[in-house]
C-alpha cells in the first residue's frame, strides 16, 4: 500500500470512528464519511469492502487495540506490587481505567462505541467479546480465584468480577454525572479519591478481605 493510500485509509477510519460514535451505525452514510474524510465514495470499498466492514475495522484498529493498552496498564501495575491481594487487583484495575493510559478522547470513542453496541449489539459486540472481554474476564478469574471464600463457585466468582466492573467502568465513563453530584472535577486527588473507594468497596462485595498470595 502506497504512502497515499495508508494516509487516506487512516483518515477514513478516524471520520468513521467518530460518526459512528457520534450517531450510531445506522444514522451513519459512506458520503457521510468520505466527505469529512475528503476522500471519494469508492475509497471505502477500496480499503474496507462495504460499511458494515468499515464498522469492524473501526472496532479492530481503534478499540481493541486501546483496550489492550488498558489491560497491559493493568497487568504493568499487578506485577509492580510486592504482594498480590484482592486489594492490589482492585486498585489496579481502578487505575488503569481512571488514571490509565487513554486520552479523554480515547475515553470518550471507547464509552460511545462501547455504549451503542451494548443497546444494540452488532458483529462488531461478538468480535470485542472474542478477542478482549473474553480473555480479560479469565484473567481477572484465575488471578482472584485464589483469594476468594471456599465454596464460592463460578457463577458467584463472575458476579463478584461484573459488579467491581461495574463500578470501574461507571467511574470512569460517567464523569459528568459524578462530577455533578459530588461537586469534585475528575483531577488527579479526585481520581485518587475513587480508587479508594472502588477498593475499600470492592473488598466488602467480594468476600475474600484482604487475603494474600506471594
Amino acid at each position: 500500500m502506497s504512502k497515499k493510500d495508508q494516509i487516506t485509509r487512516e483518515r477514513i477510519l478516524n471520520e468513521a470512528e467518530a460518526l459512528f460514535a457520534t450517531n450510531g451505525y445506522d444514522a451513519v452514510s459512506v458520503r457521510e464519511i468520505t466527505t469529512a474524510a475528503r476522500c471519494n465514495l469508492a475509497a471505502v470499498n477500496y480499503h474496507f469492502g462495504n460499511k458494515q466492514k468499515l464498522y469492524l475495522e473501526v472496532f479492530r484498529a481503534r478499540w481493541v487495540p486501546r483496550a489492550r493498552r488498558v489491560q497491559e496498564y493493568f497487568r504493568e501495575s499487578l506485577a509492580s506490587r510486592d504482594i498480590l491481594s484482592t486489594s492490589a487487583v482492585a486498585q489496579a484495575l481502578a487505575e488503569a481505567f481512571l488514571k490509565g493510559p487513554l486520552s479523554d478522547d480515547e475515553r470518550q470513542r471507547q464509552s460511545q462505541l462501547m455504549t451503542r453496541e451494548l443497546i444494540q449489539p452488532t458483529e462488531a459486540f461478538e468480535l470485542l467479546t472474542e478477542e478482549v472481554l473474553r480473555p480479560f474476564f479469565k484473567e481477572l478469574a484465575d488471578t482472584l480465584r485464589p483469594f476468594m471464600p471456599e465454596g464460592l463457585g463460578n457463577e458467584g466468582l463472575a458476579l463478584n468480577i461484573l459488579s467491581m466492573f461495574s463500578m470501574v467502568i461507571y467511574f470512569n465513563f460517567a464523569r459528568v454525572v459524578v462530577s455533578r453530584i459530588t461537586g469534585r472535577d475528575y483531577d488527579a486527588a479526585f481520581k485518587d479519591r475513587l480508587v479508594e473507594q472502588i477498593v475499600e468497596f470492592s473488598l466488602n462485595g467480594l468476600g475474600g478481605g484482604e487475603r494474600e498470595g506471594a
